[in-house]
């Protein structure tokens, strides 16, 4: 129970925040100057927005439950994985959590036509590059040595690549 707790603790404070509060507060605030692009109300724009914010947040999920089974930790920084997770989509890309919140971000901007929402998808993906750059793969082979820093070298940090690494 007390794992269940970490977990959902850890998506209200962080994910939420950035997926759900941050979006909401923008249409919300900007909703006068936020020109929406042309066709973002047909139904191609809601269907595409609908299924990259389902195929983000399956990754999401996916990503979250190695944490905890594979990992045994959290996505927080105060919670992190005590083991290196290397499998699942993190055979093909580094950072397949953010890449899930990202896709979740640009179907709502899709869904909604919202510049405002695209531009905070730009934003979160430009924080998460600086921060993985300065502190997290620092951390992350300070924590795991030689093995992170051999997943690093087969595995791209952002665009997946087609054959899953085996972990030579």
């Amino acid at each position: 129970m007390l794992t269940f707790l970490r977990h959902i603790l850890s998506i209200l404070l962080l994910p939420f925040m950035v997926v759900v509060v941050v979006p909401a507060w923008l249409l919300h605030s900007f909703e006068a100057s936020d020109s929406r692009w042309a066709g973002s109300s047909s139904w191609v724009g809601w269907t595409l927005g609908v299924v990259l914010v389902l195929a983000g947040l399956g990754l999401f999920a996916w990503c979250v439950s190695l944490f905890a089974r594979v990992g045994q930790g959290t996505l927080a920084p105060w919670d992190p994985t005590q083991k290196l997770v290397a499998v699942g989509p993190y055979r093909h890309v580094r950072n397949p959590m953010i890449s899930g919140v990202a896709l979740m971000l640009i179907g709502q901007a899709v869904f909604w036509g919202s510049w405002i929402v695209g531009l905070w998808a730009g934003i979160f993906v430009l924080i998460n590059h600086t921060y993985f750059l300065l502190s997290e793969e620092p951390g992350l082979e300070r924590r795991f040595g030689e093995s992170y820093r051999t997943y690093k070298a087969h595995v791209p940090r952002w665009i997946p690549r087609l054959q899953p690494w085996m972990g030579d």
